[in-house]
């Protein structure tokens, strides 16, 4: 029987109408996210000091999905043309990113990182998972996997 149809288990609603278990899951994903958002700012300046926190989603982006259009960034992030052309310019004027013309369409153009972009993103990546072995050293390995696991569970649904 799942905790929500008893009251009894660990986590359930009871009577009170308030299910806990959703409850400490949701302070503890503002926490996190909090962190995350935090963390996000210092490895932009990691990267480059005059870098926006919010551009360095499109690092990790284009580092991981290869070369996109702009307007195919701005669907993932979901933010406007507008938004998304701002930090691309920005990211170009620092020589993360450069565009060049898509050759399926000659009126698009494909964004990628250039050299130095993905050296420093990767610099700075490497550094932040040596951060998480430090941080998780004595958990069990299988613990690991368990989180990983489940945060690819929960991200999965989020996109849907």
């Amino acid at each position: 029987m799942h905790g929500s149809e008893s009251g009894s288990e660990p986590g359930a609603a009871g009577g009170s109408g308030v299910d806990h278990a959703f409850l400490a899951l949701e302070r503890e994903l503002a926490v996190f996210l909090r962190r995350a958002r935090a963390n996000s700012g210092e490895m932009a300046r990691e990267v480059h000091p005059e870098l926006e926190a919010a551009a360095y989603g499109l690092l990790v982006r284009l580092e991981s999905a290869g070369q996109q259009r702009a307007t195919d960034l701005a669907a993932y992030f979901g933010v406007g043309k507008a938004t998304m052309s701002r930090q691309l310019r920005a990211l170009e004027d620092l020589g993360l990113v450069a565009r060049e013309p898509d050759p399926a369409d000659g009126r698009a153009f494909l964004v990628h990182l250039t050299p130095d972009g993905l050296d420093r993103y990767r610099t700075v990546r490497d550094a932040r998972r040596e951060r998480y072995v430090r941080k998780l050293d004595d958990w069990d390995r299988a613990e690991v996997a368990e989180l990983a696991r489940l945060l690819h569970h929960l991200n999965a649904r989020a996109e849907d």
